[in-house]
């Protein structure tokens, strides 16, 4: 029997073609109910202040630095969304005189634009907001060489490349879009072999770091949380760290402040990664088979599912 066709994007597969067994599930949970959802490979964590939160991020990037030395380097993927922990990454090297010299970072995704990565001189750059925000904010004796910083291009041989070099990566962290992704891991068009069923997870399981067409819904949300809503600006292709990436961090950890997907989408993957429900319509789901997973929630953004008329 046919799935259901989208509600969003007729085109394209996502949450919405699930079963309503599940997204009536999903729903109903409370926020009392969320930590309970944790299981061996899975924890859910809640933080009561968004500074508790975002301190609580910026010091995984510190966790792995200190493990990295010059014989047995290590490093940390990390996001644009959120971005408000690297400011304090940057402090809090610089107050501990934390030598990062040997650690490693990897970017998460990066925009594509004309047949290329976008340049770290445009607004939207992710590598910019990296360096911006945290990089360039280390003193000079304390970080790590431009060698060590890992931003994936239009070419993804290099970046793929970096993940077999020797460098360990302690975590992997990452945001939720609306569309349920990690990086940019969005579900995939509704056409070819795929017209009929969402890709096997095992199929998806096996792309890696590559130039993906986003969903609809992704442009949507990258206009409206750093384009002022501005859809027109945002590309609609993107640099992704693949599945197979992911599975070669020691531990995959999400931050969900509430600002990048709503209570509804906070709910439903917590949900399905709890009961090992993987459907690659949900991307994120996928990390239900990951052995070392976290959902970290800001207690004030996960919201109620409520019907409310505004």
């Amino acid at each position: 029997m046919p799935r259901k066709v989208s509600s969003i994007a007729p085109d394209w597969w996502d949450y919405t073609t699930l079963d309503d067994d599940i997204i009536q599930a999903a729903a109903r949970l409370t926020p009392e109910k969320m930590p309970k959802l944790s299981r061996p490979g899975f924890k859910v964590v809640f933080y009561d202040t968004l500074e508790e939160f975002y301190l609580a991020e910026a010091l995984e990037y510190i966790n792995a630095w200190k493990q990295s030395t010059a014989d047995n380097p290590a490093g940390i993927c990390g996001p644009i969304g959120p971005t408000e922990q690297l400011p304090l990454v940057a402090q809090v090297v610089n107050e501990l005189n934390l030598n990062v010299r040997s650690a490693h970072f990897w970017g998460m995704d990066e925009w594509f634009l004309d047949g290329r990565e976008i340049p770290a001189s445009h607004p939207l750059s992710f590598e910019k907001a990296d360096r911006e925000l945290c990089f360039n904010r280390i003193r000079k004796e304390l970080r790590m060489p431009d060698a060590n910083l890992h931003f994936p291009k239009a070419d993804t041989s290099a970046y793929r490349k970096s993940w077999d070099a020797g460098v360990r990566c302690v975590v992997m962290q990452g945001g939720q879009g609306d569309v349920k992704h990690w990086a940019f891991n969005d579900p995939p068009p509704r056409k070819g072999k795929f017209k009929d069923q969402p890709p096997p997870p095992a199929e998806y399981r096996r792309l890696t770091t590559r130039v993906v067409d986003l969903h609809p819904l992704t442009i949507a949300q990258n206009a409206r949380t750093s384009g002022g809503g501005n859809i027109a600006l945002v590309p609609t292709k993107a640099i992704s760290v693949g599945p197979v990436e992911t599975w070669k961090a020691e531990k995959v950890s999400i931050w969900h402040a509430g600002k990048h997907d709503n209570p509804f989408g906070q709910r439903l993957t917590t949900f399905m990664i709890s009961q090992r429900f993987v459907d690659t319509s949900v991307p994120m789901s996928l990390l239900a088979d990951h052995p070392n997973v976290q959902f970290n929630f800001y207690r004030g953004g996960i919201g109620t599912c409520e019907v409310e008329m505004h």
